[in-house]
């Protein structure tokens, strides 16, 4: 903004002084020429009247001697011709005595008409100004005096004025731009510091509030109307943030409390009723899970955490051995392929909730007897406008979704019209809510021959790798971005087992047990 408003400035001032200088030093090269014109017809004609005087009195032979003098003073060629044209004298000796009774000036001279005028002279290597006038007026002239003089003096003048004006316009558009610079980031001082507030907005809070006292009064108002919605906002999340610790333990407690009451029913009741209460313990298990999830969801939302360099590789394989002794109770086989000894952003613990929640879902969707593939892929950058990335894909061989349910499928509470499972419809939302704040993205396509390929899509971390390689530390903070990430979601998600050593953990928050949450 600095630099347009400078450079707005500067051409406006450009443009006056072109329009004030360029005519002024065409006016002023023009007055000069013409004045030296008037002049030197001025002191020709006076010395065609001197030698007229002395040609009427017999004095022919002072003319070379006065044309001499003329010459040595005046710094020109003097040529003085008869009335027939015939070259009496001439300062550079070069045509005394020829006929120049032919030549323009010299004819129209001789008619008792002065010629002033320009050309080339290849003797004097540049241009000339010549004047031709009468010695006397009337039908008789007896003489002709024709002066030769050499414009370079004139036109290093002429180029001396335009170089000093050239001069004054440098300095003069010097002097705008400092002024210029001085003013404009005065004015962009509250821009650039409504734009530093922004960045730290962005990262999660509001250290160096603008100033509302500097630059113009919009700017300041502005500021102000910033600041204060800036205010508002940290007090709305402090107490989202503050709703959430609350709820989550205000409402875990009686919720456990009310499943211990219905599990110390189960030997007073009949049999007939045992159906009925395991629904409502698997009812209150879908409530708990749910309630984890929304909370594990506002924290995702309402936190920023910085990404760091994770090697997938040794996460896919990982969670794919842990997933593996349950997908064998369902007849299920798990594959990884694609290793690529790549290291890709994201926030801690991310990686292992999102391919958590994927097999997760695959597992329920996939018949006996198929397999799922997770595999690892690295995308090129598209000319150094799209960096490259790497893709973690999770295909399964279910009935896999129509593309009006792949495009649902993120949406919270969510869950696909023929689902035969006890799901939240909140276990895709985190997932594409922890990729993103790695700055990656996550989305669902059609597998090859069928079923789903859940496609996660990850920066890689070339900037990391390449500080390794130069023995940089790790864990090094710099060059990463800033993204809301996952601070109190990927806490309760880094282990993937429970204490107990059951299941892997699934669906924000839950326990997966071939196919039912406990």
């Amino acid at each position: 903004m600095t630099r347009r408003i400078l450079l707005s400035h500067l051409s406006l001032i450009l443009l006056v002084l072109l329009a004030l200088e360029v005519p002024f030093g065409v006016f002023y090269a023009r007055s000069e020429l013409s004045r030296f014109s008037r002049t030197a017809q001025q002191g020709a004609m006076t010395l065609a009247a001197i030698c007229e005087e002395r040609m009427e009195h017999g004095l022919a032979a002072d003319l070379p001697a006065l044309a001499r003098a003329y010459g040595r003073r005046t710094g020109s060629r003097v040529l003085v011709a008869d009335r027939r044209g015939v070259v009496l004298t001439d300062t550079s000796r070069g045509q005394v005595g020829r006929d120049l009774s032919t030549e323009p000036d010299i004819s129209g001279a001789l008619r008792d008409n002065p010629v002033v005028g320009t050309r080339n002279d290849p003797s004097a290597h540049g241009d000339v100004l010549f004047v031709t006038v009468p010695g006397g007026s009337g039908t008789a002239v007896p003489c002709v005096v024709r002066t030769v003089y050499r414009l370079d003096p004139l036109k290093a003048k002429v180029h001396a004025t335009w170089l000093a004006l050239a001069a004054v316009g440098l300095g003069v558009l010097a002097t705008v731009a400092l002024i210029g610079f001085v003013l404009a980031r005065s004015i962009t001082r509250p821009v650039r510091a409504l734009e530093h507030a922004t960045a730290q907005l962005a990262e999660g809070r509001l250290t160096d509030p603008p100033a509302t006292d500097h630059g113009p009064p919009e700017l300041r108002r502005l500021a102000v109307s910033f600041t204060t919605t800036v205010t508002r906002l940290q007090h709305v999340l402090q107490a989202q943030q503050a709703f959430a610790s609350e709820v989550s333990h205000q409402l875990r407690t009686p919720l456990t409390a009310l499943r211990l009451r219905l599990e110390n029913f189960e030997p007073h009741l009949a049999p007939c009723a045992q159906d009925s209460l395991d629904t409502a313990l698997a009812e209150m298990e879908r409530l708990s899970r749910m309630v984890q999830g929304l909370l594990a969801l506002a924290r995702l939302e309402n936190s920023a955490t910085r990404p760091e360099a994770v090697d997938l590789d040794a996460v896919v394989a990982e969670r794919a051995a842990v997933w593996t002794a349950f997908a064998d109770e369902q007849h299920v086989g798990i594959v990884v392929s694609g290793a690529t000894a790549a290291r890709v952003w994201a926030v801690p613990g991310a990686l292992d909730q999102i391919i958590d929640n994927l097999l997760s879902n695959a597992l329920r969707a996939s018949p006996p007897g198929t397999t799922i593939t997770l595999a690892v892929v690295t995308a090129p950058g598209d000319g150094g406008r799209t960096p490259p990335l790497v893709e973690l894909h999770v295909i399964d061989q279910g009935a896999g979704m129509t593309e009006a349910e792949r495009h649902r499928a993120f949406d919270r509470f969510w869950r696909a019209p023929d689902a035969d499972h006890d799901g939240t419809g909140l276990g895709l939302p985190m997932v594409r809510q922890l990729t993103r704040a790695g700055g990656g993205e996550v989305t669902l396509e059609p597998a090859t021959g069928g079923g789903l390929d859940a496609v996660v899509r990850l920066r890689l971390a070339e900037q990391h790798t390449h500080q390794e390689r130069l023995g940089a530390p790790a864990d090094g903070s710099g060059g990463r971005p800033r993204h809301h990430g996952t601070h109190g979601v990927v806490s309760t998600a880094v282990a993937a087992v429970d204490p107990a050593g059951r299941r892997p953990f699934s669906e924000a928050g839950g326990w997966w047990r071939s196919g039912r949450s406990e």
